[in-house]
């Protein structure tokens, strides 16, 4: 059975942002303010019903979606891109995947402890960013 991932996590840290944000063609200005950038994450897990908060500064971005069901997702907000995104968990994690014009992009969430890690990725690229859950 996945895990629960309700919670309130605030950013720990991250890695090879910057590769990613190439990966996804983002500006150079763009990636300057994302750099910067220390989202929390907060998410309500009721069954398959899930809805995943990016929460900033800058801006916020909301997902709400049904695990393995297909949607499309709108990403002008991130890129300008729209895609088709489906949510899976594959044991412990959840899993996206999002087919568009980006090849190999996707994120995985799952816990160790009281941390929940994501791993961002498009084309050759991964990133990696860690959150403390506080609530």
């Amino acid at each position: 059975m996945p895990p629960n991932l309700t919670g309130y996590y605030r950013f720990v840290s991250q890695k090879n942002m910057e590769d990613y944000l190439q990966a996804l063609n983002i500006s150079v200005a763009l990636r300057k303010i994302a750099l910067l950038l220390k989202p929390d994450k907060e998410i309500d897990h009721q069954g398959n019903h899930m809805i995943v908060k990016t929460l900033s500064t800058f801006r916020n971005y909301i997902l709400e979606f049904e695990v393995g069901v297909e949607f499309e997702e709108d990403l002008r907000i991130v890129d300008g891109r729209k895609c088709q995104t489906i949510i899976t968990w594959e044991e412990e994690q959840l899993v996206c995947v999002q087919k568009g014009e980006v090849p190999n992009r996707g994120w995985r969430h799952w816990l160790e402890g009281e941390k929940l890690y994501l791993e961002l990725t498009a084309r050759d690229a991964a990133c990696e960013q860690v959150f403390r859950k506080v609530k």
